[in-house]
């Protein structure tokens, strides 16, 4: 097993972690306090290519292998989580869902702004009653002459009040369950019933908006329809398994700033004449903090070797990102008590880690949920 990233794969590195530390790293702050979604940084990193990062050079993406992607990710979010899940939430589900199951006009119209960075895209799952379980949403599109009348509403959508193209999922078929449920092309600023009720305020994830959004009878064109009608549930859960992976590079990177930050602080902060550094105690949480942010990023890649290799990857995607989503917590928590009273203040971003890792033990499948699924896979063995 190779363990060496190769020499793209270092650039990419790189690069990202060059333009994180000199543009999103000094803002972090700033985006956390203000909740602003960072369109300027979004642009720059269009023209860094990272919108677009795991797609075909012909639709405008990269073109890069999917641990690129990962380490892409996971330096973005290791200046700020928020971006992280702008990136992930724009690439993973709405890009990936264009890319998968689009046709080939759809992807010339749609997969390629956005993977230019000229458009921002968002995927609609999930509805007030509908998180886990899916088929419990009510949102629905029934037949009208050549294309679909929509009604309904979304919660929880990342990028939502921002997406110039919004992945949708409702029911074709009310009474068929998983079965009925299909996906759809929405284009909020050419598409009239599509109304943002509002955004969150959360605890963390600042700068990626989180959206609620109604649709009021919005009619789609039947070439809006990824795929079959029927076909959304299954779309849905590819998509977010492959999502599972990026979210895991998110929680390494968030880890690794949380490492990074306490054992700068521990090596500066001084008790009973000398660095915090010096005690046992402290070492014994910095290796601890260290092992596990290595251990999740070697899930992180294995996942994303087995999609690489076009291979089943449902129980290495849940198990990279339930491993790594946890042990972000733990190590931002780790992290905060390191700094002791001023970890829990605004004065270091000690505090922002934790918000900000908390959130990956929930979305794109709950530790819950992916702890049913790691079982099960298991069993079928």
């Amino acid at each position: 097993m190779e363990f060496t990233l190769t020499a793209e794969q270092r650039q990419i590195r790189d690069t990202v972690a060059e333009f994180v530390d000199e543009e999103v790293v000094p803002r972090a702050a700033e985006i956390d306090a203000t909740d602003e979604f960072p369109a300027d940084l979004i642009a720059e990193m269009a023209d860094l290519g990272l919108m677009g990062m795991p797609f075909p050079v012909e639709y405008g993406g990269a073109g890069l292998d999917y641990h690129s992607y990962a380490i892409g990710i996971a330096e973005i979010s290791r200046g700020s989580g928020g971006l992280g899940t702008v990136v992930a939430a724009h690439t993973s589900l709405a890009g990936n869902m264009v890319y998968a199951f689009g046709d080939e006009p759809q992807k010339e119209r749609f997969l390629t702004p956005l993977n230019t960075g000229e458009d921002v895209g968002a995927f609609a799952l999930s509805e007030a009653g509908a998180g886990s379980d899916v088929p419990a949403m009510t949102t629905t599109a029934g037949r009208d002459g050549d294309g679909y009348r929509i009604d309904g509403g979304k919660l929880w959508i990342s990028n939502g009040s921002v997406a110039d193209t919004v992945i949708v999922f409702a029911k074709t078929d009310p009474d068929a369950g998983r079965k009925g449920i299909s996906a759809f092309v929405v284009r909020p600023d050419e598409d009239d019933g599509f109304v943002v009720e509002g955004t969150e305020e959360k605890l963390g994830d600042k700068g990626c908006p989180t959206a609620e959004l109604r649709f009021d009878e919005l009619w789609v064109p039947e070439d809006r329809l990824l795929g079959e009608e029927g076909e959304g549930f299954v779309q849905a859960l590819k998509t977010l398994n492959g999502g599972r992976i990026t979210i895991a590079a998110r929680s390494v990177g968030i880890a690794r700033a949380a490492l990074a930050e306490a054992t700068e602080y521990a090596q500066e902060r001084e008790q009973f004449g000398g660095p915090i550094a010096d005690f046992q105690a402290i070492q014994h949480k910095l290796a601890d903090m260290d092992t596990k942010v290595q251990a999740a990023t070697l899930l992180m890649h294995k996942a994303a070797d087995s999609k690489e290799r076009d291979e089943e990857f449902i129980k290495e995607a849940a198990q990279a990102k339930l491993y790594a989503s946890e042990i972000a917590r733990e190590v931002a928590n780790e992290g905060i008590q390191i700094h002791g009273g001023y970890g829990y203040t605004k004065d270091f971003p000690a505090e922002r880690f934790y918000r900000d890792a908390k959130l990956s033990e929930i979305y794109e499948g709950t530790s819950e949920v992916l702890r049913n699924t790691i079982a099960n896979r298991l069993l079928d063995e």
